[in-house]
C-alpha cells in the first residue's frame, strides 16, 4: 500500500512538474488557441540568438504580435466564412486610395531635410512609405477590435521603460500597484483631448492608480507651452501643482504669461513669489530635465504615457488605458 501511495504521489509530481514546464512556454492564448515559445523563437528567426536583454525582448514581441495578428484574421475569417486574404482586401485594401505624383512630392519636399537620398531614388520608397501609412490606419483599429472579440491573453514580459517618478507631481496611492507616468505640453490639443479621459481612469481605479506628471513642451510647434510648464513647476513649489494642471487643460487658450499670472492670482497662490519664479526662468531646468529624460525613454511627442513603464503614444481612447492596466492587475 505504501509502494503503491508512494508511486501515486510520485506520479502526481511528474505531473505536475510537466505541466508546468509546458505551462512556461505557453507566451499566448488567442481564442482558446495556445502560442508557444518555440513558435514565437521561430517566427523570430535565426538573428534572435544574437540578441539579449531588451532587443531580444523587442524581437520577441514582434514575432508574438505578428503570430497573435495572424490568429485573430484566421478567426475573423472563418466566422465571416471567407479566406483571410478575402478578410484583409475588404477590410484594408480596399480602403487604400492610389496616390498621385504631386501628393508624393509633396510629402517629399516637407520631409526631404530627414532623407538622406536622392530625389529620384526617394520617391518611390515616399511613395510605398505613404501606401503602408494607408493600410496601418485601417488595419490598427481592425486588430483592436479583434482582441477585444475575441479573448486574447499574453504570457511573455512586457516590454518597460525605466522612468523616475520620486520627486515628482503625483497623486494616488504611492502604494498603488499601478503608476501611469504621463509627459504632456499644456498647449497640445492631443494632450487636452486625454486631460478628461485621465479623469476618469481616476475616477474608475481610485485606489489602484498613481499618476506622475513629466514636462515635454513642443516649444518649435507650441510658443506658450515652456512658460507654461514653467509655472506649472512654479506652483509645485507652493504645493498647486494639480489645481494648476487641471485649469491649463481645461482652457488652453489662455496661457500666456499674463494668463499664467492671473491664474495663480486666482487660485490665491503667493503672487510675488509665482511671478517671481515665473520672470526668473529658473524653472526652466527642472522642463529641460524632464524634455531630456522623456527623449531617453523614447518620447517623440505628446501625449506619452508609462503604464508601469508600458509605452503607450497619443491621446488613446479610454479602452485601450483600461485594457493595460487590467492586464497589469493581473499580472500583479
Amino acid at each position: 500500500m505504501r509502494i503503491r501511495c508512494g508511486l501515486a504521489v510520485f506520479g502526481m509530481l511528474a505531473l505536475a512538474s510537466l505541466a508546468a514546464a509546458q505551462e512556461s512556454k505557453r507566451l499566448a492564448v488567442v481564442n482558446g488557441e495556445t502560442v508557444t515559445e518555440e513558435q514565437v523563437l521561430k517566427a523570430a528567426g535565426p538573428s534572435l540568438e544574437k540578441l539579449t536583454g531588451r532587443p531580444r525582448l523587442e524581437a520577441m514581441w514582434k514575432a508574438l504580435d505578428s503570430i497573435v495578428e495572424d490568429k485573430l484574421l484566421a478567426a475573423e475569417a472563418a466566422k465571416l466564412k471567407m479566406s483571410k486574404d478575402e478578410l484583409i482586401n475588404i477590410e484594408i485594401e480596399s480602403n487604400v486610395v492610389s496616390l498621385s505624383d504631386d501628393e508624393v512630392s509633396e510629402f517629399y519636399e516637407a520631409n526631404k531635410a530627414r532623407i538622406p537620398i536622392p530625389r529620384e531614388q526617394a520617391l518611390p520608397q515616399v511613395r510605398q512609405f505613404m501606401m503602408d501609412q494607408q493600410r496601418r490606419a485601417f488595419r490598427v483599429p481592425l486588430i483592436r477590435r479583434l482582441r477585444r472579440e475575441y479573448s486574447v491573453t499574453t504570457y511573455l514580459d512586457p516590454l518597460r521603460a525605466e522612468i523616475a517618478t520620486a520627486g515628482y507631481p503625483s497623486h494616488g496611492p504611492a502604494n498603488a500597484p499601478v503608476t501611469i507616468v504621463e509627459f504632456a505640453d499644456f498647449e497640445c490639443p492631443f494632450c487636452g483631448g486625454l486631460f478628461p479621459t485621465l479623469k476618469l481612469v481616476e475616477k474608475n481605479y481610485t485606489d489602484r492608480v498613481r499618476f506622475v506628471y513629466r514636462h515635454f513642451p513642443l516649444t518649435n510647434i507650441h510658443p506658450h507651452a515652456q512658460k507654461a510648464a514653467e509655472a506649472a513647476v512654479c506652483a509645485n513649489e507652493q504645493g498647486h501643482f494639480w489645481e494648476f494642471h487641471d485649469s491649463m487643460f481645461g482652457n488652453q487658450q489662455q496661457l500666456t504669461v499674463s494668463d499664467l499670472k492671473r491664474r495663480a492670482e486666482v487660485m490665491k497662490l503667493d503672487t510675488a513669489a509665482f511671478n517671481s519664479c515665473l520672470d526668473s526662468g529658473r524653472a526652466a531646468e527642472a522642463v529641460k530635465k524632464d524634455a531630456a529624460e522623456g527623449s531617453q525613454a523614447g518620447v517623440t511627442g505628446t501625449p506619452a504615457l508609462f503604464i508601469n513603464g508600458r509605452q503607450l503614444t497619443g491621446a488613446q481612447p479610454y479602452t485601450e488605458i483600461r485594457d493595460i492596466i487590467e492586464d497589469e492587475l493581473k499580472r500583479k
